[in-house]
């Protein structure tokens, strides 16, 4: 890797690299601009938004209209932006003309709405907290917790044990966001890690699926920061079905830390979770983490929202896809709207999954 020499007073910037070598060709800085400055309009990012979150994947202009107090040639105006860049494609059915995104900016998009306008709204709270670091050196520490974990999962192998420990941190650290509390949260994720992959081959080794039979079921929720829908969808149904249904949640792409958005809505659920505090069940639940082989394998029911082809498909699992809109980018009631919806989804499967129980109204 390259080293600048960063200048003082004194110092003559003299750079070890030259700058045209390692920035973006202009040809494609000019394309990019010209899409970006399309982009850049407050009505066509919430159309953008809608758009990407309905059943269908698609929306004319008499449903977007209702998103601003604007004429119909207004809103056909800014998707005809949208669509001159290609973002979005257009197909006339009869009298109307009905716009989706274009199948090249699908994963562009989903991180646009899922990854960068969320980043870019932290960014702006007043009350985000201060910046805090780790651990200087971080591997004394892993080995102690490998070695933990091990004693306390029976049949544990150290040294598995101890990968999955260094996998688990690397992959939290990647998150981005406060690296203070990285350690307990490593706990978490691989002492989970650790469960679901005894889970699997416990599986395995059962005939019949008679191992599968006699536990819980477990249902993974997944989308893409795992920082809102998926968060709510898991809290949801572990605070309905308790230890009768193993929750896990991932993301394709975890973000630092849960939606501000969301938060509020986890804690009227009972989950406020301390991530320093290792002992805390609830924080397995309310952090954004990557997805993971094991928590697949072990799932009996995945359910993604938004993370489009990004999660495999195993043979033997029940898959279900819930278009839900994204509650980072939403207003109060906006968030209150999405929790409600999940709320509906969530009872559903849990009448399906455990038929003797019963749900408050």
């Amino acid at each position: 890797m390259t080293t600048l020499t960063p200048a003082t007073d004194d110092a003559v910037c003299a750079p070890r690299l030259t700058a045209a070598d390692h920035a973006i060709g202009a040809d494609a800085a000019d394309v990019v601009a010209t899409t970006l400055k399309a982009l850049a309009d407050p009505l066509r990012l919430r159309m953008l938004s809608a758009i990407a979150t309905t059943a269908d994947g698609e929306a004319c202009v008499c449903d977007l209209a209702e998103l601003a107090d604007v004429s119909q040639p207004t809103v056909s105006h800014h998707l005809k932006v949208l669509r001159d860049v290609g973002v979005l494609a257009s197909q006339r059915r009869g009298t109307w003309v009905w716009y989706r995104i274009a199948p090249d900016y699908r994963g562009a998009v989903t991180t646009l709405l899922d990854r960068f306008a969320p980043a870019a709204l932290e960014h702006q709270r007043a009350d985000r907290p201060r910046e805090l670091t780790g651990l200087s050196d971080v591997e004394p520490e892993l080995v102690r917790l490998a070695g933990s974990l091990a004693e306390r999962g029976p049949g544990t192998d150290p040294a598995d044990a101890l990968r999955v420990v260094r996998e688990s941190y690397t992959a939290l650290a990647r998150r981005g966001g406060m690296t203070a509390h990285l350690v307990p949260l490593t706990e978490h994720f691989a002492r989970q890690r650790l469960v679901d992959a005894a889970t699997t081959r416990a599986a395995d080794r059962a005939d019949g699926g008679t191992s599968a039979a006699a536990r819980p079921p477990q249902v993974l929720f997944v989308c893409v920061a795992n920082a809102g829908r998926s968060q709510l969808a898991a809290a949801l149904l572990r605070h309905y079905a308790g230890d009768r249904v193993v929750v896990r949640s991932a993301g394709s792409v975890p973000t630092g830390g849960v939606h501000a958005a969301v938060a509020p809505f986890l804690a009227e659920l009972g989950l406020e979770p301390d991530p320093a505090d290792a002992a805390d069940a609830a924080a397995a639940v309310a952090y954004p983490k990557p997805l993971t082989d094991d928590a697949l394998r072990a799932a009996d029911v995945v359910v993604t929202m938004g993370c489009g082809d990004t999660c495999p498909v195993l043979p033997g699992k029940r898959y279900e896809d819930w278009v839900v809109g994204d509650p980072a980018l939403a207003s109060p009631s906006g968030v209150r709207a999405i929790r409600d919806e999940l709320d509906v989804r969530v009872r559903a499967l849990l009448t399906d999954l455990l038929p003797d129980l019963t749900l408050p109204r």
